[in-house]
């Protein structure tokens, strides 16, 4: 067996594409819309992570805002800062670049976030309101995952699904979506025992631990869908978290890169598009 692609750099592209329309959209009705990027400190891959938001705001006509702030910054600082853009009816979006600095608490600052600007979806509020099915805005990676899985006509309803991780990004809210949408889900952490056992069971498996080869062939059930989430850097190249040999056996799998990555950025388009139209 050889597992067929799912193609995320197709399915981003025409999300992108019709991103690109609803923002001209609004411009003709004159709403611009305008997400805020906060970065604090100097972390490489942040920047980088930044820089590649902008860029995919300025292909789809959304203003961005990056707001670089020194890696010293004071909580109080920062939380004020994001209270300001709270209040800047400009701004329609407001994203913390994670992770944060060490003396920094992600919680409190994610927290400060006006939950109606929340683009990430990462705040309490919008959290409780998935986790009961109604309308918020959702974390870009899971999201994306969900699209990917209706672009390829696979219906989780009523199928095992296992995810690996257990992250408050990816792990949750994905378990959340995947409930929601009438799965059964099993949700796998570091201390789960036995974790293959737990994976080979899976009709879904979803693996999100950023740890290289957390899963290979031997773990998946024959013909599985694999969705993997990981980016890791080994001598120079990029590998997910599941093994290459998975292709040999998944029915459906996500290449790294090009599989879930594509999608993150592009739902986080959306998600500032949705609160722009919402006014």
């Amino acid at each position: 067996m050889s597992a067929q692609l799912i193609d995320g750099k197709a399915a981003a592209a025409e999300m992108n594409a019709r991103s690109l329309e609803r923002a001209q959209r609004l411009r003709e009705k004159g709403v611009e819309p305008h997400l805020a990027v906060i970065l604090v400190g100097e972390d490489p891959a942040s920047q980088t992570y930044v820089r590649s938001k902008e860029k995919a705001c300025e292909r789809a006509m959304i203003r961005s805002t990056a707001i670089r702030l020194p890696g010293n910054i004071t909580q109080e600082m920062l939380i004020g800062k994001i209270r300001e853009l709270n209040e800047d009816r400009s701004i329609h979006g407001i994203l913390v670049q994670l992770p944060l600095p060490a003396h920094l608490n992600p919680d409190e600052v994610i927290e400060a976030i006006d939950p109606r600007k929340d683009v990430d979806g990462f705040h309490p509020v919008n959290m409780g309101r998935l986790s009961i099915g109604l309308p918020a805005p959702v974390p870009c990676t899971p999201a994306g995952i969900m699209v990917l899985l209706r672009r390829y006509g696979i219906d989780p309803a009523g199928r095992h699904a296992v995810i690996v991780g257990r992250s408050r990004i990816v792990g949750r809210p994905m378990a959340m979506l995947l409930i929601n949408a009438h799965a059964t889900v099993t949700v796998c952490n570091t201390r789960t025992p036995n974790l293959g056992e737990m994976t080979s069971m899976a009709d879904i498996l979803i693996v999100a631990t950023g740890h290289r080869d957390t899963v290979n062939a031997s773990m998946i059930r024959d013909g599985a869908v694999v969705i993997d989430v990981g980016i890791n850097r080994f001598e120079g190249k990029l590998y997910g978290d599941v093994a290459s040999d998975a292709a040999d056996k998944a029915g459906w799998l996500t290449p790294v890169p090009g599989g879930v990555g594509p999608m993150t950025v592009a739902m986080l388009l959306s998600n500032t598009l949705d609160i722009a139209e919402r006014g």
